[in-house]
């Protein structure tokens, strides 16, 4: 039995909607698909019509998923790939972003051999197995899962409060994670995350008490889960200078992997501009010049908005 906690959500053998996604998904990818994992906002809410599913396709290899070199290679170079897809019906639309990743780089991005917080700090967070080639894949990819939440509390607890509640030592934890990339979120996002699944979080904590070190244990105090750690004004420094140094990271590579996607999404721009005012409220116009040469424009009008304060 697997110590991944489960995740409820929607199954696809009850909504034939969500079955026909991931059917055209792993055809579009010539089968080459061994597990597509579901998070983020829908998973949260229960409504998979709300907004986009977030979507992560594990493949075999980018070769075997993708018919032309380029696409593969782009997938190799500065992974992952991001892609749109729907399913239309009478009365509504699912639609979803569709992200693609080989196995091999799941495992390393979910592992402590990788520095940027892309992967594990995205995959701290409760995640559904929507689909698993087989007992071994799954398994495979709940101990992935696993792992990304050890990773994160590993390289983040230097760096935290030495005691507290472990509900907020993960908010704050995320928050490290989230502040690495240009995100259009208000402040607030990580601590709606590690409210909503305190259970998930105090599984997940116990699960890797013995294993993170630094004197890390955790005990209920009667309200409360909590944590304790030990910390050295060494690994406080190093620790905090690392996490610098992946934000630094971490928002060039979102520049970079923003310039990719409008190759591979579909009404990237409109989709952008779409989250943009869902979560901050303020109306965004892309400008013709945008949408004519991406390339040269985009740069500029992502400056504008960066010094609006429309994403950090």
């Amino acid at each position: 039995m697997s110590d991944y906690p489960p995740v409820p959500g929607p199954d696809a053998s009850t909504d034939p909607a969500l079955a026909q996604l991931l059917e055209q998904l792993r055809a579009r990818h010539h089968n080459a698909i061994c597990a597509t994992l579901l998070y983020g906002s829908c998973l949260r809410s229960g409504d998979i019509y709300d907004g986009l599913l977030d979507l992560y396709l594990v493949c075999d290899s980018y070769r075997a998923a993708y018919l032309g070199p380029l696409p593969a290679a782009a997938n190799w170079l500065l992974p992952p790939n991001v892609y749109y897809a729907e399913v239309k019906l009478p009365d509504k639309t699912l639609r979803s972003k569709v992200t693609v990743i080989s196995l091999r780089d799941f495992r390393r991005g979910c592992s402590t051999a990788t520095f940027e917080s892309y992967i594990w700090g995205r995959f701290a967070q409760p995640v559904r197995i929507l689909y698993s080639r087989d007992a071994r894949t799954r398994a495979s990819l709940e101990h992935c899962l696993l792992q990304a939440a050890r990773t994160l509390l590993y390289r983040s607890l230097p760096a935290l409060p030495e005691q507290g509640a472990v509900t907020t030592l993960w908010e704050q934890a995320l928050a490290l994670s989230y502040s690495t990339e240009l995100r259009s979120e208000r402040p607030g996002r990580s601590t709606e995350l590690a409210q909503s699944a305190q259970k998930f979080y105090a599984t997940v904590t116990r699960h890797h008490a013995t294993s993170l070190g630094s004197g890390f244990t955790v005990y209920d105090s009667g309200a409360e889960l909590c944590y304790r750690s030990q910390v050295t004004s060494a690994q406080r420094r190093k620790t905090q200078l690392a996490w610098a140094l992946r934000r630094v990271q971490g928002k060039l590579l979102s520049v970079m992997r923003l310039a990719k996607a409008l190759f591979t999404f579909e009404g990237g721009l409109d989709y952008i501009a779409w989250k943009l005012e869902r979560h901050t409220g303020e109306s965004i116009v892309i400008p013709d010049k945008v949408r004519r040469a991406p390339l040269i424009y985009l740069w500029g009008f992502s400056w504008d908005l960066y010094r609006r304060g429309i994403f950090k």
